[in-house]
């Protein structure tokens, strides 16, 4: 499922809404920003943020 990143990230597994915090794991390309979330239900969120240049 695709969230609004604008707002808060919630974890998306079935029956969980959990608000996520901190990122586990971050990383930059080119293209944009990585960012993987690990949930207190075990779930892994990926976000994906392009940069400004290739939107």
């Amino acid at each position: 499922m695709i969230q609004d990143l604008c707002g808060e990230n919630t974890c998306d597994a079935d029956g969980c809404e959990r608000a996520l915090t901190e990122p586990q794991l971050v990383f930059d390309t080119d293209a944009g920003r990585r960012a993987a979330y690990e949930c207190a239900c075990g779930a892994v969120t990926v976000t994906v943020v392009r940069s400004e240049s290739t939107r």
